[in-house]
């Protein structure tokens, strides 16, 4: 397992890494408008759409085409990133306060649409990032690897208190904490990078400073982090209610795509959101 894992893990990274670096948008829109088409499938399988997810697959990914035609790669309207913010911070809070019994009683067709809104307005605002600069994206990416890696630690370390104990048992409030400190941790020595070295773009870091100032930036960082923690628990919430382990098989070792990129779905539109203020 351990094996299929690296491998699996070296493949992607061999395939996002020139296409995040390339010059030009398209080679990163077009690879992650695929993968988010892949994700659109799961979601409908997840959702009891049967013989209808490989269709919402296709309608995701031609929604994404549909948006790169009409120039939204670099210059999305900021309307989408707060309609995602809002779907995201209400919609999470009840969907979470229902539970896993309570996401079936959703009507399957809201269900799909909203999957289908939602992963749209990500890879919409991953694009968006990628046209912003290397050095913005990868702080964005950063800030949910390095949240999410401290609250492992912190989890393993000083958890006590369940988060979420129906839908992820593993969670801990202890973590969430130990999650967000990571979170500023990381934003404090991008800082420090972004004034010592000469970067292609500000990082998200170094633009809240610049609008929001120092209270502003870590209110905001510890809201990108409490977001990742909803994402996560969210994709969890709708697995356990499927009664499935995985969102799929795609990437073996890992599970799917949605298991990969779960916490990146609130946290990238919302710090676009959170950028244009």
């Amino acid at each position: 397992m351990l094996r299929q894992r690296i491998i699996t893990a070296l493949v992607l990274v061999g395939l996002l890494l020139p296409a995040l670096f390339a010059k030009a948008a398209w080679p990163f829109a077009l690879l992650t408008l695929v993968m988010i088409g892949a994700s659109g499938w799961e979601w409908g399988r997840l959702n009891g759409a049967a013989g209808l997810s490989i269709g919402l697959g296709v309608l995701l990914a031609a929604a994404c085409a549909i948006a790169l035609w009409m120039g939204w790669s670099a210059m999305a309207p900021a309307s989408a990133w707060w309609f995602a913010t809002g779907a995201w911070v209400l919609g999470g809070a009840w969907v979470l306060s229902r539970g896993p019994a309570g996401w079936p009683g959703v009507p399957a067709p809201l269900r799909w649409a909203l999957g289908l809104l939602l992963l749209w307005t990500a890879w919409l605002a991953m694009v968006n990032a990628k046209s912003i600069g290397i050095n913005f994206i990868l702080s964005v990416f950063c800030l949910v690897w390095a949240a999410d890696i401290a609250a492992y630690f912190g989890g393993r370390a000083f958890g006590k208190r369940k988060l979420a104990l129906a839908i992820s048992p593993g969670k801990s409030w202890e973590g969430v904490w130990s999650g967000m400190l990571g979170a500023l941790a990381l934003a404090g020595l991008w800082l420090v990078l972004d004034r010592a070295f000469a970067m292609d773009s500000p990082s998200l870091y170094t633009q809240l400073l610049q609008r929001l100032g120092a209270v502003g930036l870590v209110g905001v960082v510890v809201f990108l982090s409490a977001m990742s923690v909803v994402g996560d628990l969210f994709e969890s919430l709708v697995k356990r209610s499927a009664g499935a382990k995985d969102s799929s098989a795609l990437l073996p070792g890992h599970g799917g795509l949605l298991d990969r990129v779960d916490a990146l779905l609130p946290v990238f539109p919302i710090a676009l959101a959170m950028g244009s203020l």
